[in-house]
């Protein structure tokens, strides 16, 4: 009322007036038309946002093997147990533990006095026999003409005859007692039975030892090509012989199925392994079949009872599809990829995995050469069905776009995106 009081007594306004006073809305509203406009990251001056930038690959059949990868543990080619088989008393250790040994390398020295002893012994006695044994010759020799002459009587020269026999006996008696002190006298020495890497010695210099101990002086393994163990149902056997019958799977140059040993760490052994045999008989508990696999160890990365992942070729697709597992959405609904299609868009695909392979997964069906699959920038697809960018994947890891969780769950999100 104020304000209509003070403006009564005012003269009305002009054209003038009229024309300022509209003029002042519609310059703010270009001002704020121009900062809009010059805000950063709407496309410059053209006003649109520039497509997001995403790593593809571009699918390619290939030949894929169809692996299975299962448990299985390290043995030795050769285990041998080193044991004393005389006893005494350790004078001497002659090898480092761990080190590699040669078969007939001494490893042990007993005290050999007692043997030695026994040895010198044996030998007095087989002198001493032939002595006996000499006399008893001589004896007959003499004798023979009289008995033929009938100047002795024939018990006499019968009981010369098998003196001189038990003589011989005697010196027969005696070199196997020489024999056997010289075996003992070797026996002192222990020796290597076989050749190949020693471990931890179970005695030290001054310990007793003996024959029956049941505890081994050292054990001995060859790791230079070891055997893998492992078990495999027998359905999947029966499934791998039929390949290797059909000509599915391609075998070595041998003849032999490869075999690929990964780490605990996840590394795959560089050289591969072969296919030895599988047993004879199925686990009646469990249905499974042990098969056994022989790898070369040359760097010694693989040790007895050492755990390992084998991966066995169960066939070979002549046209298969290998896509890196970050490509893939798993959903119990199912599983899809992003492909980018010929309007430059991105749209789900369904796909049908298999086996994994080295980070990679096997595709079965979806896909076909030629189409490009997103691998990485899910994260800058924002905007539901706008074009991107495909730049080929070089395999480096994808930029951080947020919290590790956001990351992880991009592949879906802009799947989920895209097929709004």
């Amino acid at each position: 009322m104020s304000l209509f009081r003070q403006t009564q007594g005012r003269a009305p306004f002009t054209s003038t007036g009229r024309v300022a006073m509209l003029a002042i809305p519609l310059a703010v509203a270009l001002v704020a038309c121009g900062a809009k406009d010059g805000a950063p990251g709407a496309g410059g001056a053209g006003g649109g946002m520039p497509p997001a930038e995403v790593g593809v690959v571009t699918v390619a059949s290939q030949s894929v093997a169809l692996q299975s990868e299962l448990p299985g543990r390290v043995s030795a080619q050769r285990v041998a147990q080193v044991r004393a088989r005389v006893n005494g008393v350790v004078l001497q250790r002659l090898f480092r533990e761990g080190s590699e040994v040669k078969a007939g390398q001494v490893l042990y020295q007993l005290d050999s006095g007692p043997y030695r002893a026994t040895f010198e012994s044996a030998q007095a006695t087989v002198v001493k026999a032939q002595a006996t044994l000499a006399q008893a010759t001589a004896q007959v020799e003499r004798n023979k003409p009289l008995a033929d002459a009938n100047a002795i009587s024939k018990q006499e020269f019968t009981t010369l005859q098998t003196t001189q026999r038990q003589a011989e006996a005697d010196v027969g008696v005696a070199k196997a007692a020489v024999e056997t002190a010289r075996i003992n006298l070797a026996y002192a020495t222990i020796t290597a039975p076989i050749s190949g890497r020693i471990g931890q010695s179970s005695v030290t210099e001054g310990a007793l030892v003996g024959a029956a101990d049941t505890t081994a002086l050292a054990t001995i393994q060859q790791t230079a090509s070891v055997y893998v163990n492992f078990t495999q149902s027998s359905t999947d056997v029966l499934r791998l012989r039929k390949a290797i019958a059909s000509k599915q799977l391609r075998a070595a140059g041998d003849g032999s199925v490869p075999v690929r040993v990964v780490l605990e760490d996840g590394t795959e052994l560089a050289k591969p392994g072969k296919l030895l045999f599988s047993d004879l008989t199925v686990d009646a508990t469990s249905g499974q079949i042990t098969l056994r696999a022989e790898v070369p160890n040359t760097d010694g990365l693989l040790l007895p009872g050492q755990y390992v992942r084998v991966r066995l070729s169960q066939a070979e697709l002549p046209s298969g599809i290998l896509l890196p597992q970050q490509a893939v959405t798993r959903t119990n609904q199912g599983d899809t990829v992003l492909v980018v299609g010929a309007d430059g868009k991105p749209g789900p695909r369904p796909v049908k995995v298999g086996n994994a392979q080295n980070n990679q997964w096997v595709i079965l069906d979806g896909l076909k050469e030629g189409d490009q699959v997103i691998v990485d920038g899910f994260q800058k697809m924002m905007v539901p069905g706008a074009p991107v960018k495909p730049v080929p994947w070089t395999g480096a890891a994808p930029a951080a776009a947020g919290a590790p969780g956001a990351a992880a769950s991009a592949p879906a999100a802009a799947a989920s995106a895209a097929g709004k």
